[in-house]
């Protein structure tokens, strides 16, 4: 095995990651930083926000199996949003061409949609508890002065939000 010698300078974070992740990605997903980095790209601006890609499942090797040589492209799984997937079905071979096209060679023969949601979901909190105490007195005195009731209202939603106490 070759050992690698350690560079000397400044090495970027983002090499330093990659190391570490495209190892775990090529064995639990078959893909890796470079074709996730590149997806926006690869997809194109129809469907680089709804999809993503997932995993690529790469056939055993036909030499393996009937002791000839060959070589036989992966299925890519690709996550889509919704009813989009419809028209990613429409346009997989186009996407199979610049999937190709990324890797320089006929890697993807394939493509498998999953519906799913892409983008993770934005978490919703609660309201803040009401304010009591000394932090809801010096809150009524800063809004006090304020004539508008509903800038009042909308003070006192902010207000209770800022001073209420830190939830972990």
């Amino acid at each position: 095995m070759s050992e690698q010698k350690p560079r000397k300078g400044v090495v970027q974070i983002s090499e330093v990651a990659n190391g570490l992740i495209d190892p775990v990605l090529a064995k639990r997903a078959g893909i890796n930083t470079m074709l996730l980095g590149s997806w926006d790209e690869i997809a194109g601006e129809d469907f680089a926000d709804c999809t993503r890609p997932e995993k690529i499942a790469w056939p055993r090797r036909a030499s393996e199996i009937s002791g000839e040589g060959g070589y036989q492209p992966g299925v890519l799984t690709v996550a889509c949003e919704g009813a989009r997937a419809l028209f990613l079905t429409h346009a997989q071979g186009e996407l199979i061409q610049r999937i190709n096209g990324f890797f320089g060679f006929y890697a993807i023969g394939q493509l498998r949609i999953v519906q799913k949601p892409v983008s993770p979901q934005p978490r919703h909190r609660g309201k803040p508890k009401p304010l009591s105490g000394e932090p809801a007195r010096r809150l009524e005195e800063m809004v006090e002065g304020i004539e508008s009731e509903e800038l009042k209202a909308a003070l006192r939603r902010l207000g209770t939000a800022v001073l209420a106490p830190r939830r972990r």
